[in-house]
């Protein structure tokens, strides 16, 4: 079962620009337990025909504490810039830690401590590389008519997944590596695929 409610739209003025903000709380039910995602899209006030969009997982250390262990603030960051400049979005979703919760990222981020990587880290902890769900995604596009999309990733497996609910053109988001996320950027490159 999935069902969207989408909130009224907002403005948020920033520092990097000024948008309108609008959430889709999507409930699911696993099982017997039914539990709600609160996602958010941050908007340029108008949408060109072909927008650029940035279809961004929570990252809370990366977004919001601005680690060094990841590249997803700065890919964060670099997105809002650009959207501000070229009109577009940042589907914001909340699916911390690859989809694996905060919880368990933390753990995953303690076995990365004592040698592992990403990718086996969530191995060890009995998840997949990767957990997140994109369906969502498909509803937002639908909600505002999106037919053709410039998409701001550098993962295969999301131009794959959205080039069946859209027309994507890939654009690259490249962010400066540091000492703390050289060996992360590679295991995404090396196992993950991404064109870096």
């Amino acid at each position: 079962m999935q069902l969207i409610e989408v909130s009224k739209e907002a403005n948020l003025p920033t520092k990097f620009g000024d948008f309108k903000i609008q959430s889709f709380r999507e409930k699911k039910r696993v099982g017997d337990e039914v539990y709600y995602l609160d996602h958010l899209v941050i908007k340029s006030e108008e949408l060109p025909k072909i927008p650029l969009v940035r279809v961004h997982s929570e990252c809370l250390t990366g977004d919001a504490l601005q680690s060094l262990k990841c590249d997803c603030g700065g890919e964060l960051e670099m997105a809002l810039k650009k959207i501000a400049k070229e009109q577009g979005m940042v589907i914001y979703l909340r699916q911390e830690g690859r989809g694996i919760g905060l919880f368990n990222k933390v753990n995953a981020y303690a076995l990365q401590d004592k040698g592992l990587d990403t990718v086996e880290a969530n191995l060890e902890l009995g998840f997949k590389e990767d957990e997140r769900d994109y369906s969502v995604v498909k509803f937002i596009f639908e909600f505002y008519a999106l037919k053709q999309i410039r998409l701001l990733t550098n993962n295969p497996k999301k131009i794959e997944i959205f080039k069946q609910m859209v027309g994507v053109e890939r654009e690259p988001i490249i962010i400066q590596c540091n000492r703390h996320n050289a060996h992360y950027l590679e295991v995404k490159k090396e196992k993950m695929g991404h064109l870096l």
